[in-house]
């Protein structure tokens, strides 16, 4: 453990539970859901904390694919009620989170006509994977045409559209000319999962004076009515009063439930593994669009373009959650595989990954199911034989966080005799607000809040939204220089330091910006940002020391880095 001072913003939220030691909520997991359930409980003024015991969505929201989607297949295992709620909050997230979420073309590569007619309903009916067989043209036609019915909010969501051979690869000449058709439909991509839901915590921490939240403190005990706290950074523990807990630690509920005394069997997650390739001609050929398909093994893969990179993935295998997820080689093997199924002619080669990332989703249990139809819905359990209920949030999505939030905040409303008086539906999000939506709009806004900013406006844009304006204001207000081959910049830094909680150099390289995904993060730019960061975090020389040490052995071991530390004249 890295003996610490937080940063001052964040010392006064720690100090100030500590020092009250009740709220009326506490709130575990500090994951997209656990974020999603604090704003909401915020926004009707009930007095909430929320802990994660690393940062905000370092666990399994940081290891999605970077999509907000109606989940297509999730069709076939029946979950109407749940592809419906997602398509109808993915077209709301496209319009209360503009920033971060865009429109995505998604384009499958299909081989057959009437493949897999007769094994889907079998599929369907056992959720039993059974031998793959492909799914044909007829089958897609038929789930795309649903899929529609659900998804087009009035008429704003471009139908799907099919295409023969020939147009196909028209469109996409490096695809498998052994293909028949493509069906090109609409989702959405999220860029910035991290500074989502960083910004969704921010509203939160804005609606109530009484919402706190609290990055490196994990629940480690229950005594009676209260739950034992302790502070990852410093080591102190304290307790903590409150009405309600609410354990929305994702795949780990089981454990986190465990060490407040409850013994359940909720969970059943499985392990989720991506690569990032920096491959220009596999960039190109992707033509801007997701490549959404089935490969052999049966599974759902996608090769998706994003920052420059191509992200690709995924893998869904039954994982312990008490295991760190790592993406393994025998898993890269299987992504260019895959891509050499879609794209026979583009050759990749190991060398040209710069990030690998895994993660464990929180399925609930699922004993013989096959993992890649086990629901993706969510329930909530209530417990209230304790001292106090215990509220434990089983499954959640990405994409339905926000009807997540609202639904959970109802039942922690009704066990404290609240009502609600907010609604967050067709609430804008952060750097959403007032969003530039187009070019002649997003000029006007950068020449009026972003003035004199040049090249560094888009940058800054793209990851603040309309919060960048506050942030251009703290840069203009002294000497600047620019950090990372200008990824960053030392005023830009101090900003993060001063109002997103950043306790440490991974909380920049990881979180708070793109640097590591892209693969910019190398020996001389982690040094360049320790150096900036100590003295606005008080660390001494050990500890900056520590600190490179531990991130470089995070990006190696966990994303498949190869970081050595430079030696110091």
């Amino acid at each position: 453990m890295i003996d610490s001072t937080h940063s001052s913003a964040e010392r006064a939220e720690v100090r100030a539970v500590r020092e009250s030691g009740r709220t009326k909520v506490l709130v575990i997991g500090g994951g997209i859901n656990g974020i999603s359930t604090f704003r909401d409980l915020a926004l009707q003024g009930v007095d909430v904390v929320l802990v994660e015991r690393g940062d905000f969505a370092s666990g399994a929201s940081a290891a999605s694919s970077h999509m907000i989607h109606g989940g297509i297949r999730y069709l076939e295992n029946g979950e109407f009620r749940l592809v419906r709620e997602s398509v109808e909050e993915r077209n709301g997230l496209l319009k209360i989170a503009p920033h971060y979420v865009k429109p995505l073309q998604t384009t499958i590569p299909i081989y057959s006509t009437f493949s897999g007619i007769l094994s889907a309903p079998l599929r369907f009916l056992t959720h039993k994977s059974g031998k793959p067989q492909e799914r044909g043209a007829f089958l897609i036609k038929v789930g795309l045409t649903i899929y529609d019915t659900f998804s087009r909010d009035g008429g704003m969501v471009p139908r799907h559209r099919f295409l023969g051979r020939k147009k196909s690869l028209a469109e996409l000449p490096s695809l498998d000319p052994n293909i028949k058709y493509t069906a090109t439909y609409y989702d959405a991509s999220m860029h910035d999962p991290e500074r989502l839901a960083l910004d969704v915590l921010q509203d939160g921490r804005a609606a109530h004076p009484e919402a706190h939240a609290l990055n490196y403190v994990e629940a480690i005990a229950r005594e009676g009515d209260e739950v034992v706290l302790r502070d990852r950074e410093s080591g102190t523990e304290f307790r903590v009063h409150a009405d309600v807990v609410v354990n929305a630690s994702g795949p780990w509920t089981d454990l986190t439930n465990d060490a407040l005394g409850e013994d359940t069997r909720f969970m059943g997650g499985t392990k989720g593994s991506h690569i990032v390739l920096d491959h220009p001609e596999l960039l190109e050929a992707t033509q801007g669009r997701e490549i959404f398909f089935e490969h052999s093994d049966g599974r759902i893969v996608l090769i998706y373009p994003l920052k420059g990179r191509v992200l690709v993935g995924t893998t869904d295998i039954d994982a312990d959650p008490r295991e760190v997820p790592v993406c393994t080689e025998e898993e890269v093997d299987y992504f260019f595989e895959l891509i050499h199924h879609v794209f026979p002619t583009i050759p990749v080669a190991r060398d040209q990954i710069v990030y690998k990332f895994s993660g464990i989703r929180p399925l609930p249990r699922h004993e013989d199911t096959a993992p890649g139809f086990v629901s993706r819905d969510y329930r909530i359990e209530v417990d209230e034989k304790g001292a106090v209920p215990l509220v434990s949030l089983v499954g959640g999505k990405w994409t339905t966080f926000r009807a997540l939030g609202e639904s959970l905040s109802d039942v922690v409303l009704g066990l404290i005799d609240r009502t609600r008086t907010v609604s967050t539906a067709g609430r804008a999000i952060g750097g959403g607000r007032e969003f530039p939506r187009t070019e002649k709009a997003r000029r006007i806004w950068v020449q009026e809040n972003l003035p004199g900013a040049g090249a560094r406006a888009d940058q800054l844009l793209a990851r603040y939204g309309t919060r960048a304006a506050d942030v251009w204001a703290h840069v203009e207000q002294g000497p600047d220089s620019p950090l990372a081959g200008g990824d960053l910049s030392t005023r830009e830094l101090e900003w993060m330091v001063q109002n997103e909680m950043v306790a440490r150099l991974e909380d920049i390289v990881l979180r708070r910006t793109s640097i590591a995904f892209t693969g910019n993060a190398n020996a001389e730019v982690l040094d360049e940002i320790a150096d900036a960061l100590a003295p606005m975090l008080g660390w001494d020389r050990a500890r900056h020391d520590a600190e490179l040490d531990q991130t470089r052995q995070l990006l190696n071991e966990r994303h498949g880095l190869d970081i050595r530390s430079r030696t110091r004249g």
